[in-house]
């Protein structure tokens, strides 16, 4: 019995629009929510979400739908990341990516030897079902997605050859950083950062890796479909909660 497949990699694949959703609260019950809204995909967030070890274990046991859950690390740390695979992660966006080594760093930290440097521990995982998946380790390598997030200057002028990584599926946008990074704090929206952002994720697409990239703007999120981008966020577990919030409140008050 081989790895579980991972489904949004295969769909990544062929080319498909997957809608996601960022969760940041760092509540199972707020991820479970969210995973029967329909969504295609659910990112986890351990940068700046409160997320912790357990936490993150919790949020990937309460995702039982048909949604998917990538989870963001911290960091590209090597440590970390086992961790994260190893209590059943498929799908892993290391933020801050910003030249092919770091990408390379990454792409060894989450595939197994020969093809990287993933630590042998899965008979105690999640993982492997707690050692009854008996292919797992001959298999988990093809069921690994590996996205990395571009979010700055630097990152984006070092585009190419971290697109030329082997192991890596798929390159996130990071508009907020970048557009920090580019002058323009808080105004990812604005013109200069968008031909970045534009011209980045049509490079991305043309070396036939996925593109990505998150903006709860509805105008730009239809702007990015139409472009094909492979996948979408279109907004947050704290956004759609505080506006429904206070659309409820509106309406009586």
């Amino acid at each position: 019995m081989p790895a579980p497949k991972n489904r949004f990699k295969e769909r990544l694949k062929q080319g498909e629009t997957q809608i996601g959703l960022w969760l940041g609260l760092g509540e199972a019950t707020t991820a479970e929510l969210c995973a029967h809204a329909g969504f295609d995909w659910l990112v986890i967030d351990g940068e700046h979400g409160p997320n912790g070890l357990r936490d993150i274990l919790e949020q990937l046991r309460a995702i039982r739908t048909e949604s998917h859950p990538v989870l963001r690390v911290r960091c590209d740390d090597r440590a970390i990341i086992k961790q994260m695979l190893d209590i059943g992660a498929q799908s892993i966006l290391v933020p801050m990516i910003e030249t092919a080594e770091q990408a390379r760093h990454a792409a060894g930290s989450v595939y197994y030897p020969p093809k990287g440097a993933r630590g042998v521990g899965a008979a105690l995982a999640r993982a492997s079902a707690y050692n009854t998946i008996p292919d797992y380790l001959a298999t988990a390598n093809d069921e690994i997605c590996l996205l990395l997030q571009v979010e700055s200057v630097a990152g984006i002028e070092a585009l190419d050859e971290i697109l030329a990584v082997d192991g890596v599926d798929g390159i996130f946008v990071g508009p907020s950083d970048l557009a920090a990074d580019m002058g323009y704090l808080g105004r990812p929206g604005v013109e200069e950062v968008q031909m970045v952002v534009r011209d980045a994720l049509a490079r991305i697409r043309a070396c036939g890796k996925a593109a990505g990239i998150l903006t709860s703007d509805q105008k730009l999120a239809l702007q990015y479909r139409e472009m094909g981008i492979e996948f979408l966020a279109v907004g947050s577990d704290v956004g759609a909660l505080s506006a429904g919030l206070k659309d409820l409140k509106n309406a009586f008050l």
